[in-house]
């Protein structure tokens, strides 16, 4: 769920390797990001709806990533494409670390780009280039 930056890489590397992709996004304009020949699936929606989810695949779905700019709609999303639909595989992009911790407690995987770039950098700044 979210075809920006982050969601139309995924969308773009999966489909290469040969999975078998659906894309939601609110925007059908963000469908431009992804590759010509792109082979997966592109569908417009809210994934905090139901409906949604459920015209997008999400009953079938073995994985279910939300990385879309709204830390509480990618949790929501994701607590639906779990709980609802019973996709086995959930991650949760969060952008508040605190977040990040919450939806963690709350069963969800979750990655924080604002921890890892942090990690990321500090690792950088040691002589062997690991923390």
């Amino acid at each position: 769920m979210g075809c920006g930056r982050t969601g139309s890489a995924m969308a773009r590397r999966l489909d290469r390797d040969g999975h078998q992709v659906t894309v939601l996004d609110l925007d059908s304009s963000q469908f431009r990001r992804l590759p010509e020949g792109f082979g997966g699936r592109m569908a417009v929606g809210n994934g905090m709806d139901r409906d949604a989810l459920d015209r997008a695949g999400a009953g079938e779905a073995d994985a279910f990533i939300a990385v879309t700019q709204g830390d509480n709609r990618n949790f929501f999303a994701s607590q639906l494409a779990r709980e609802v639909f019973g996709v086995e595989s959930v991650i949760c992009r969060v952008k508040d670390p605190e977040r990040g911790e919450i939806f963690g407690h709350l069963g969800l995987q979750t990655y924080s780009p604002t921890s890892a770039g942090a990690d990321a950098m500090i690792a950088m700044l040691s002589p062997s280039g690991a923390a």
